[in-house]
């Protein structure tokens, strides 16, 4: 199994009262899912477009309270943004 972190690869980070760094991987566990649809391009800051690095099929990992679940056609899913995912999973 090959891991492909997207973009930077960076986590977002916490510091605590006595300012140790804390990686946000550390307090909820990664999950892995399945891509079954993806949107358009990203739109940038600077108002250009991006194209999308994820496509259907790819088994990707994201963080626990990563998205928001919904249920369509009594099958529970996860709508994210493509920042939310960590990586591909090959």
């Amino acid at each position: 199994m090959t891991i492909r972190p997207l973009h930077d690869g960076r986590q977002a980070r916490a510091r605590s009262a006595g300012g140790i760094v804390i990686p946000a991987t550390t307090s909820e566990r990664p999950t892995f899912g399945k891509v079954i649809a993806v949107g358009r391009d990203k739109v940038l800051d600077s108002g250009q477009t991006r194209a999308l690095v994820l496509k259907v099929g790819d088994r990707v990992l994201f963080g626990k309270y990563s998205g928001t679940e919904v249920k369509v056609d009594n099958q529970d899913l996860i709508v994210m943004r493509e920042d939310d995912v960590m990586a591909i999973v090959d």
